[in-house]
């Protein structure tokens, strides 16, 4: 028999739930394993409070850990190459096999997980070698240990940058055992400046370096020495391209993508450097390449072989999780058909008037927002100043957690000036009926 403390209530009803009881409740509505429910269920239990208050607790904390698990997302940012989002989407299936990343199927000895990769990048961009490592600064760090540890590298004061996550030149150059030499201006270096730097008697400079500026850009009163007139010094010229722009010809899109917009052509390309007399270029592979996070270095043998050799070559290179999808896109680039096979080269040949189409027809199924015209970027610090004409759903007020809430897939859309902006280019034309579902369900 119970004592009534209150009308409708009990001393029972006080009391916490069980952290079996509640986590077999939260099963009910949040999807993971049980013993992130019973996680959950005893610190909400800690807590204290009634027992609604708890399960109520319980729940939003169970929904907040199952939405901070990565998984696909639409973009509808405007941002092509997202950090956040992961840079680079990819389509890569898998049938949960072995991979012979380091076996040679054609004489069942054991192989090299570099050379299939390296000979693909040869042709592709005409370096004499190729190594590839997990990210781009790994690769600068790995070239910078390998060739100069001990010595100086002289590096323009304008391009001693710090990208995103607070990573900064100055202090991967200190954790590779180089010497940063500052060389110029912010604004203005000339050749005379890296020639200065190599002809001070205190200095051993055994590098010049050239860093790609990623995400801002100087205009105005500048100068920057070119690669050509760089190889002109007589120590290694290594050039930081960041992007991953394999040729700034990109003959792999097809004739009806001419002429190629201006930020594409602009961008420094690895063959172009290469041509132009880079001794080593470093680029990542998540950015204008369209592949996984790695980064690839890549030019003369003998360099490229002294970065293989160096011990922090075994830490920092990549498992087959990414020379896989690396390999599938390097051949799409050989093949030339990146355009329908790599998604974010399917973004950029996207056409506006295409996008303002489908803006038009989720609208008129949704019944809400407007059509608009708007301008997408490539993000991840490549290409800083380019813009790519894009198209958006806009809505009043400020609809973004409720569209990352949205089901079967969160859309991350952005917020300006109070409205909220779906923009297209990013975004999967499949993925569209989502949009207007998502966009429907703000109605109710």
């Amino acid at each position: 028999m119970f004592c009534v403390v209150g009308e409708g209530h009990s001393i029972r009803d006080n009391r916490p739930p069980s952290v079996d009881a509640l986590a077999r409740r939260l099963a009910n509505d949040v999807d993971v394993p049980h013993a992130v429910l019973v996680d959950v269920a005893r610190r909400a239990i800690a807590e204290g409070g009634t027992h609604e208050e708890i399960t109520v607790r319980a729940l939003d904390v169970g929904h907040q850990l199952a939405q901070s698990l990565m998984g696909e997302v639409i973009n509808a940012t405007g941002v092509l190459l997202h950090t956040n989002l992961g840079r680079a989407p990819l389509a890569v299936a898998r049938g949960g096999r072995a991979v012979n990343v380091e076996f040679d199927i054609n004489d069942g000895s054991r192989g090299s997980r570099h050379d299939p990769i390296a000979h693909l990048i040869r042709l592709l961009t005409g370096a004499e070698a190729a190594v590839v490592v997990n990210n781009n600064a790994a690769a600068v760090l790995l070239v910078l240990a390998a060739l100069a540890a001990g010595r100086d590298v002289a590096v323009s004061r304008g391009e001693s940058v710090e990208i995103g996550g607070g990573f900064r030149i100055p202090d991967v150059m200190a954790r590779s055992g180089a010497r940063l030499v500052d060389v110029g201006t912010t604004n203005r270096t000339r050749l005379g400046d890296y020639r200065a730097a190599i002809d001070e008697p205190s200095n051993d400079v055994a590098l010049v370096m050239r860093v790609h500026p990623s995400n801002f850009s100087i205009d105005g009163f500048v100068q920057r020495t070119a690669i050509e007139d760089l190889a002109t010094l007589e120590v290694p010229v290594v050039a930081d391209l960041g992007s991953g722009l394999l040729d700034n010809g990109v003959p792999w899109l097809p004739n009806d993508f001419r002429p190629v917009p201006s930020w594409l052509t602009t961008e420094p390309g690895v063959r172009q450097a290469l041509a132009a007399g880079a001794d080593i270029v470093t680029f990542s592979g998540d950015k204008l390449l369209g592949g996984p996070q790695c980064g690839i270095i890549a030019g003369r043998a003998e360099l490229v072989a002294r970065c293989a050799a160096h011990p922090l070559m075994r830490a920092l290179r990549p498992g087959h999780h990414a020379l896989l999808p690396l390999q599938e896109v390097l051949l799409a680039h050989l093949r030339r058909d990146v355009a329908s096979t790599v998604p974010f080269w399917s973004m950029v040949v996207r056409t506006q008037t295409s996008l303002l189409a489908r803006a038009a027809a989720v609208v008129d199924s949704a019944g809400i927002g407007v059509v608009e015209r708007t301008d997408a970027v490539v993000g991840a610090g490549a290409a800083p100043d380019a813009t790519v004409p894009s198209a958006a759903i806009a809505i009043s007020g400020d609809h973004s957690e409720a569209l990352r809430a949205a089901s079967p897939l969160p859309i991350i859309a952005r917020v300006h000036h109070g409205r909220t902006l779906i923009d297209l280019r990013a975004i999967d034309p499949a993925d569209d009926a989502l949009i207007v579902d998502a966009l429907t369900a703000l109605k109710d």
